[in-house]
């Protein structure tokens, strides 16, 4: 580690702080590792833990494992159409009727795009636009995966359609309609591909989550292949993908024969959450540098900047982790702030104002909305710089 802290910290002398960076050849090696993960199936990217063009090309080509692109707004997928991307998922369900006639016009003119559907209301306000412009419009069926037992739901609250009973009116709504057709099915099993299950110092609850999760893997196939089988029953036409799970459920997804692609983002960056996954380990290929502005006291030194917390039910988890150089550690009272962060320094580390702490987001793609651009390294070089969206000027959520 003190060799990569020195690496980085001659690659990146004289670029402002603070700034994000992605290390391509980290990246690249986590891009390989997940299509050797996915086995037989294909990757489908998930966007909003990418939130860079540059890096979403790269992954596209570097091997036919990886085929289109989960987005998660109407107004992201409209962008990525403009920048030639093609075969988007829509992970969410869209309302607004403009947005979602944007989007038909694309589909009318050639554009491989499907829309996310859970209820008939979804499904009644896609026919409607797709009527009007007379354009025939694909649907992805979302189907709940999530557990119940007694006293806790295992899983994320998403679709209502957890069974074959519960999906079949809406399947048949859309087999029922001229201008819809049933494109394929979705299940993301979050509660085993985003739930970390080796949490330092949690033993017990590492346990029970991982027996948690052993459980929930047999139900979630059951519960995708009945789908599926129903599907067939009833007569429809074949479909185009089953979608499933996320990097954390790859080893299991895609041992599930009815499973035709595998959605997978965050693996890509490695952020922080990813330590805690005893199935799995990738580089940490994107961070950023904040810098030492302060010395409180010689066991203290303070950075500008720093406070990228993450989304989700707060916790100690979701702060940025020091990364880079060793040696360093967080204040439990004041953590990472807004305009500073104070770190103690252990074991004797020598260090001066001016010089780089390198950080891990806690999340993937949300350090993109912290900065206009990724500062891209590559055996030992600054190789360019890639806009994030938000550098683009684009906040979609």
């Amino acid at each position: 580690m003190s060799d990569t802290y020195a690496y980085y910290k001659t690659v990146f002398e004289g670029v402002p702080k603070p700034f994000a960076f992605v290390d391509l050849d980290m990246l690249d090696r986590n891009i390989a590792a997940i299509a050797n993960a996915a086995g037989s199936k294909k990757v489908r990217i998930a966007s909003k833990s990418i939130r860079c063009l540059e890096v979403m090309r790269r992954i596209l080509a570097s091997s036919p494992v990886y085929q289109g692109i989960m987005c998660y707004t109407a107004d992201e997928a409209a962008m990525l159409v403009r920048e030639g991307f093609d075969d988007l998922l829509l992970g969410y369900p869209q309302w607004q009727p403009d947005r979602i006639a944007e989007l038909v016009r694309s589909i009318g003119e050639g554009r491989s795009i499907t829309f996310m559907v859970d209820c008939a209301e979804h499904v009644r306000q896609i026919e409607r636009i797709a009527a009007e412009q007379g354009v025939v419009v694909p649907l992805c069926l979302d189907i709940d995966m999530s557990a119940d037992y007694p006293g806790l739901h295992f899983g994320v609250w998403r679709s209502p359609l957890s069974s074959w009973e519960q999906a079949c009116p809406v399947a048949e709504l859309i087999a029922a309609s001229a201008w819809l057709k049933l494109d394929g099915i979705m299940g993301y099993e979050a509660q085993v591909a985003g739930l970390g299950d080796n949490v330092a110092g949690k033993q017990l609850k590492n346990s029970v989550i991982r027996w948690l999760k052993k459980r929930s893997i047999a139900e979630v196939a059951k519960r995708r292949r009945e789908v599926v089988e129903g599907l067939e029953a009833m007569g429809a036409a074949e479909l185009r993908f089953v979608n499933a799970g996320g990097t954390g459920s790859m080893d299991s997804s895609r041992l599930e024969a009815c499973v035709t692609e595998i959605t997978a983002g965050s693996g890509f960056y490695a952020p922080g959450l990813f330590d805690a996954y005893t199935g799995f380990r990738y580089e940490p290929a994107a961070g950023f540098a904040v810098e030492i502005v302060r010395r409180p006291r010689p066991d203290i030194v303070t950075c500008m900047g720093g406070g990228y917390t993450a989304s989700g039910a707060i916790g100690i988890e979701k702060q940025a982790q020091v990364y880079l150089p060793e040696g360093l550690e967080l204040f439990p009272l004041e953590g990472a702030g807004e305009v500073q962060t104070p770190l103690r320094v252990k074991n004797g580390l020598s260090l001066s104002l001016g010089d780089p702490v390198f950080f891990r987001h806690a999340k993937a793609g949300e350090l993109c909305e912290r900065f206009l651009h990724l500062v891209a390294v590559s055996k030992g070089q600054i190789v360019g710089e890639y806009a994030t969206y938000r550098g683009m000027g684009a906040c979609f959520l």
